[in-house]
């Protein structure tokens, strides 16, 4: 059985996300803890579940979502995997996009770990098997990440929020890409699929195809 604990962060209130099963292996899904009191929240809830994080995985590069990436690496040894398309992004564009939003703040990131590719799978816990799902489009490297099973999940990041799609207007976004990835690849998942979006509350694929922007 897998465990899912959101952990809402930053003045964005990016969701991040930790996953475990009985193993006490765990994924650290987008991790935009940006003050010592929202990594302390995240830290002990690890300490207090007894939790081994394993993998540190990323749905794309923006800022909000990555404000805690230093701090996972010096605390738990992970550095991220995401795919390549979104390495400029995590490199060095989330800085430029920061200053679009009107603000300067400097944070640093370590380097990058794993690198994905489309439909690869990353192994956790007992034998559970997360696979990245390539949705360009918010970025041009953004994904997904899916869990299938009896009761199957994926995390959208921004590609896919309660009632709608995510931003495209800024730099490398596209809404065709977005759109076109989603329909193909995304809502066509088992209907009682739950998301886990990067911002917000969760909701189903079910609920997901009857939004206007499909």
């Amino acid at each position: 059985m897998i465990t899912v604990k959101v952990f809402p962060n930053n003045p964005l209130d990016e969701n991040t996300y930790l996953l475990y099963d009985e193993s006490k292996e765990a994924v650290i899904i987008d991790c935009g803890a940006l003050t010592k009191d929202e990594r302390r929240t995240i830290h002990q809830y690890v300490q207090e579940h007894s939790l081994e994080p394993a993998h540190f995985l990323l749905t794309h590069g923006h800022f909000d979502h990555i404000f805690g990436a230093q701090w996972v690496y010096d605390t738990y040894g992970l550095s991220p995997s995401i795919l390549e398309p979104d390495l400029p992004l995590y490199n060095k564009g989330c800085m430029q996009l920061l200053e679009m939003f009107g603000t300067h703040l400097q944070f640093s990131v370590p380097n990058p770990g794993k690198i994905l590719h489309d439909n690869e799978e990353i192994l956790f816990g007992e034998g559970i098997k997360v696979k990245a799902i390539a949705t360009p489009g918010h970025t041009p490297g953004g994904c997904c990440y899916y869990i299938s099973g009896a009761s199957p999940i994926i995390f959208t990041g921004d590609s896919l929020f309660k009632g709608g799609i995510g931003r495209t207007d800024f730099p490398g976004g596209s809404y065709e890409a977005l759109t076109k990835s989603l329909k193909e690849k995304v809502l066509t998942l088992p209907s009682s699929t739950i998301v886990y979006p990067g911002h917000g509350a969760s909701s189903t694929i079910a609920a997901e195809k009857a939004s206007p922007f499909f």
